[in-house]
């Protein structure tokens, strides 16, 4: 029994920030794999700069992105649509929830959200599939800042 107290333990301690008080139900590894979809058009560059991944530049840097406002990635600027900026004014902050229904599809995600039935998203890729999306997302958040910082905590 003892063994397998310590198997957990370790387990749960190599999960990392991104299962930090369950800000994370995907899995991180094959979020990794799954994130490759996404990197045509978005990278993962930490705040000091190193690349964690390499991608492209039509989208936001995808770093740090759990709590993050919608549309406020400084570096990205105005390239965000006019509606994802409207969306963060309106108080969207990425959570797993709303990254989930947001990949799925963009544009639906943003008409519900601001409630406008014009409104628009310049993302036109879809991630239908909800247990990819977990997966990216959990990724995202291993590969971020660590949750308790981001929240202020000392848990």
């Amino acid at each position: 029994m003892n063994t397998f107290k310590i198997a957990a333990l370790g387990l749960a301690m190599a999960a990392g920030p991104a299962f930090a008080d369950g800000h994370a139900t995907g899995d991180a590894a094959a979020g990794e794999d799954v994130f490759k979809k996404c990197k045509a058009c978005h990278s993962v560059v930490d705040a000091d700069g190193e690349a964690i991944v390499k991608g492209g530049r039509n989208g936001p840097n995808l770093y740090g992105l759990y709590t993050r406002v919608a549309g406020s990635e400084e570096e990205f600027g105005r390239k965000y649509g006019k509606s994802l900026i409207e969306a963060g004014e309106n108080g969207l902050a990425w959570d797993e929830e709303s990254f989930v229904t947001y990949v799925a599809d963009p544009r639906a995600f943003l008409r519900e959200y601001n409630d406008d039935k014009r409104a628009r998203s310049k993302m036109s890729f879809k991630l239908g599939d909800e247990e990819e999306a977990r997966n990216v997302w959990a990724y995202l958040v291993s590969v971020g800042p660590e949750v308790e910082a981001k929240e202020g905590g000392d848990s």
